[in-house]
């Protein structure tokens, strides 16, 4: 399987305290991988330490390897991860609340740079992906709904041009009628657009019905691996979200 992103072991913490241990994993190009857990189990703390936002929490990677297209990517600031086409969209819907709409949607194609009639035509293609969006492009970002802030957190992410999305629980906080819709649209950008996801979720049941593999960590560490439905199957799978004894 040809690999967009491996990790291999990594260790990754915040001073004194260990949050992830011995990690691995990997994700094909068009690829939906579903990284899943309890609240605590070090599925934010991977995605930070993929994609470098850890050093913004005061964290490090304190060994092992993040490899990109085969290339060494670790410490690599979150930017030139960006223009390599792995993009990290953070848990809490992470927008400008005095900005508009589309003036968050522009500060997300300020990367790639493009001209006026290049950037309104990436505009309009986000706002074909989130219909939602366009009906609030001159609303301030804060006065918005959690879900459209999410909507709008993903819409600012796509206008880098990924290959790669590190999603973290996009369906925290929202309505299941949202959470749906969020979910239908990233498995129609994974479809048509091709867009490879690392899903950091704890909703395992909507997760692994989108994803075609699965990681689940407990305490920091990989406890079980596969394709989907192979974890979806398995009868240890609520006993590590619970976190009881075997």
């Amino acid at each position: 399987m040809t690999e967009l992103l491996r990790v291999e072991g990594i260790e990754a913490g915040y001073g004194g305290i260990l949050a992830v241990a011995d990690v691995s994993l990997t994700v094909a190009p068009g690829e939906i991988v579903a990284l899943l857990g309890a609240n605590g189990a070090g599925k934010s703390s991977t995605l930070k330490a993929i994609s470098g936002l850890i050093a913004a929490d005061r964290g490090q990677v304190r060994k092992g390897a993040i490899r990109l297209d085969g290339q060494d990517v670790l410490g690599l600031p979150t930017n030139r991860l960006a223009g390599r086409g792995l993009v990290h969209v953070l848990e809490g819907r992470h927008v400008f609340p005095h900005l508009t709409v589309e003036e968050n949607l522009q500060a997300g194609a300020f990367l790639r740079r493009p001209g006026r009639a290049a950037l309104r035509g990436a505009l309009e293609e986000i706002y074909d992906w989130f219909p939602r969006l366009r009906d609030k492009r001159a609303t301030q970002a804060g006065l918005t709904s959690g879900g459209e802030q999410q909507m709008l957190a993903i819409g600012r992410a796509l206008l880098t041009r990924p290959r790669l999305v590190l999603l973290d629980e996009p369906s925290m906080g929202l309505a299941p009628k949202i959470v749906q819709e969020i979910f239908q649209i990233i498995a129609r950008l994974n479809r048509d657009k091709g867009i490879a996801f690392l899903l950091a979720e704890q909703n395992a049941t909507l997760s692994l019905a989108h994803a075609r593999r699965a990681y689940v960590l407990e305490t920091g560490r990989v406890a079980l691996e596969g394709p989907a439905a192979d974890v979806a199957a398995r009868d240890d799978l609520h006993r590590i979200y619970l976190g009881d004894a075997a």
